[in-house]
């Protein structure tokens, strides 16, 4: 990992819950943009930088967002399942429909969606990969730890991995520390915890369960608004 030729550095900034802000070989994407989160620093779209590209994991509420209002304001590309993307075409927004383990091209970044063992109602729940010259960034969507997680990791040498924890409608600290020991990334980001009384995993736990596991993998918990810098 490293940064780009004009000095600025790529980073990964968290919104709360499973909003994510990625800066990668100087294109913004966001990633599950419900920015109105409990959680959030943000209440407003506006409050966002210029959007290249906006990523969809799977279509409940608390990850679709506000998709249609942010890709209208800075006219992005939404990437997500066949499905859901003709979905959002019949809104009006530019959509590129994309499936499991397909790579594809967008913003001159290599967008990969992966399985994910969660629900969705329009097409499959997945986790997206996005490869960049600067990182290869793995954030799983909501889902429970499955084996082929392992092969992610090794196909495609995850620099950062962003993990739900929260437990309940995901991996909990003990299952996403058993998928970090897998995807083996450099860095670690928990997700998906303490919006909600009920997601109640937390990151004191996930730390506990990495050393247990003997995972050297960094971690690094972010407050809503903060970001990690590579």
């Amino acid at each position: 990992m490293s940064s780009d030729g004009d000095g600025s550095m790529g980073y990964v900034k968290w919104y709360g819950h499973a909003a994510f802000e990625i800066k990668v070989d100087d294109k913004v994407v966001l990633i599950d943009p419900w920015i109105k989160n409990p959680k959030s620093p943000l209440k407003y779209i506006n409050e966002l930088p210029k959007i290249d590209l906006i990523i969809v994991t799977h279509d409940h509420n608390d990850h679709l967002g506000e998709t249609v209002e942010i890709a209208k304001k800075f006219n992005s590309s939404v990437v997500t399942t066949f499905e859901l993307a003709n979905e959002m075409r019949g809104q009006g927004i530019d959509s590129i429909g994309a499936n499991i383990g397909g790579p594809i091209k967008a913003k001159d970044l290599t967008i990969i969606l992966t399985p994910a063992v969660h629900s969705s109602t329009a097409g499959s729940p997945t986790g997206v990969i996005i490869r960049g010259s600067e990182a290869s960034i793995y954030h799983a969507g909501d889902t429970g730890v499955f084996a082929t997680m392992e092969l992610i990791g090794k196909m495609y040498s995850i620099d950062i991995a962003l993990l739900p924890i929260g437990g309940h409608f995901t991996m909990g600290p003990y299952e996403a520390a058993w998928a970090t020991k897998m995807i083996n990334p450099k860095v670690v980001i928990p997700m998906h915890y303490g919006t909600f009384p009920v997601i109640s995993g937390s990151p004191e736990e996930f730390e506990k369960y990495l050393k247990t596991l003997g995972v050297s993998t960094r971690l690094v918990v972010l407050k809503p608004g903060e970001k990690y810098e590579f």
